[in-house]
């Protein structure tokens, strides 16, 4: 734009990316498991696509490029220069005033000579005018680039993700932390188990050697606690309780609604918009029919199912369908919502420790941090994630997970007298669709163990959530490192 000085938007970009005189950004050391994936495709010899991280806010979108641009632009023995890696802050507010054309033609005459070897990574690439287009262009005739861009939306404009970028994107998600992340970050005392197990390994164990495996994860217990309270946002682990809740209602929460909401998705309504947040926030976990929200709101039923999509796409809920037998989905389906991290739902509400003492939340929240280690677990191999409920007998299975290979059932009972009874709904489920294996996911690991259920034989495993999710956050973990 006309007005704007080019010596001092030069300025704006030397002082996001002080690599080029040499210095490093301050970052954290540890790695969160989406840097190994977006820099394995970033960096792939042959692969000619873009890369879009994209997640909630405040789950480490900018220190994952930031570590990015440390480790290319100073690190020892690869092939690029400081000059040749550029950062840009879009939501910066002099930085969006020019376009990405705009930007990169001030960088290529002033820093790094145009078609060379160059990394463009782009964070909060949703406020740049224009940029799947200008992105596209990039992707399809200037091979001399890679491209690592982050959106706090889960799915940034996904139509039109989908209509121009279609064989150009690689998408990789970043979640809130795992609990076994929550450990590393919150320098938590050390547990010695094996890095390379996985929760489907218990099966295989003897009853002596699970219950080894119980004494060794003890110490994870507290933390875990802790985890439930303040959730699995890195900026928070290491907070006191209460700065920790504030910042989540004041960046994360009240930052998405009353801003992104608008600047995306141009929500005219926020008030509207906020109440149903509100609304989720106290009924968290449970089956959600829309007509009944839209009274409760008054507000029309198309409003809240918009609204429950957005909220969906910026990363805040999880929407579970429900799942009949045979695997189909149920027509007029009514979906069990979940917000994304149950620490959101404790801020907003202000729960402190007292939640401990409130069974019925205190399983929510658990039941919550296990959805999230599954989804997350499971992603590349995009399942179908839902629930199974019989509703003339009330039977239910809490989380049902289906893919082409496996079909997993959980079922989560975070209390200490968690007996597996023989006409528990996953003992039903289990039989009714021969599953291999399925969880008891609960609270105490006195009951640590392995049985079968029925006529289908199927292996339940009985295990303590804290144990449970570490275990799934570690092979998450190596997962990403090893693919």
């Amino acid at each position: 734009m006309a007005f704007i000085d080019r010596h001092e938007l030069l300025g704006v970009l030397r002082g996001y990316n002080p690599w080029w005189r040499g210095e490093k950004q301050e970052t954290p050391d540890f790695k969160r498991s989406a840097y190994d994936t977006c820099l394995r495709y970033l960096l792939h010899p042959t692969l000619r696509r873009a890369v879009l991280l994209s997640g909630p806010r405040r789950v480490g979108k900018t220190t994952v490029l930031r570590q990015i641009a440390n480790d290319l632009a100073l690190g020892e023995g690869n092939e690029w220069i400081p000059p040749s890696v550029l950062y840009l802050s879009l939501d910066n507010p002099f930085v969006k005033l020019s376009s990405l054309p705009e930007l990169l033609r001030l960088y290529h005459d002033a820093i790094h000579p145009e078609g060379q070897p160059t990394v463009l990574l782009l964070d909060e690439v949703q406020y740049s005018r224009d940029w799947e287009d200008h992105l596209k262009q990039l992707i399809d005739h200037h091979p001399e680039y890679r491209i690592l861009a982050t959106g706090s939306a889960t799915v940034v404009h996904q139509q039109d993700l989908i209509d121009t970028g279609v064989g150009r994107w690689f998408r990789v998600q970043i979640p809130t932390l795992s609990f076994y992340e929550f450990v590393q970050i919150s320098a938590a005392a050390g547990v010695a188990l094996p890095s390379d197990l996985k929760p489907r390994d218990l099966f295989r164990m003897s009853s002596a050697r699970l219950a080894n495996l119980a004494v060794s994860a003890r110490p994870l217990l507290p933390d875990f606690q802790r985890y439930l309270l303040v959730g699995g946002f890195p900026e928070t682990a290491t907070l006191p309780t209460q700065i920790a809740q504030r910042l989540l209602r004041e960046d994360v929460v009240e930052r998405v609604l009353k801003r992104d909401m608008t600047a995306l998705f141009g929500i005219r309504s926020i008030d509207d918009l906020e109440r149903l947040f509100l609304y989720l926030c106290t009924h968290s976990g449970g089956i959600l029919a829309v007509k009944t929200v839209a009274d409760a709101l008054e507000v029309s039923a198309a409003t809240v199912s918009n609204h429950l999509s957005i909220l969906e796409q910026t990363g805040l809920i999880y929407k579970l369908p429900p799942i009949r037998v045979g695997g189909k989905k149920v027509l007029k389906a009514r979906n069990k919502i979940y917000l994304a991290d149950a620490a959101l739902r404790n801020a907003v509400l202000l729960r402190g420790e007292d939640v401990f003492t409130r069974r019925e939340e205190l399983g929510m929240i658990a039941e919550t941090a296990v959805l999230r280690h599954l989804i997350s677990y499971h992603y590349a191999d995009n399942p179908t994630v839902g629930y199974w409920r019989d509703t003339p007998s009330g039977r239910e299975v809490d989380i049902v997970i289906e893919s082409p290979s496996y079909r997993i059932a959980v079922e989560v009972k975070y209390r200490v007298d968690a007996r597996l009874g023989p006409r528990a709904g996953i003992h039903v489920y289990c039989d009714a669709e021969s599953v291999d294996y399925a969880y008891w996911v609960t609270q105490s690991e006195r009951d640590f163990g392995v049985s079968t259920c029925g006529e289908s034989r199927t292996q339940i495993l009985r295990i303590p959530a804290h144990l449970f999710t570490y275990l799934l956050g570690q092979a998450e973990r190596q997962l990403a490192q090893d693919s």
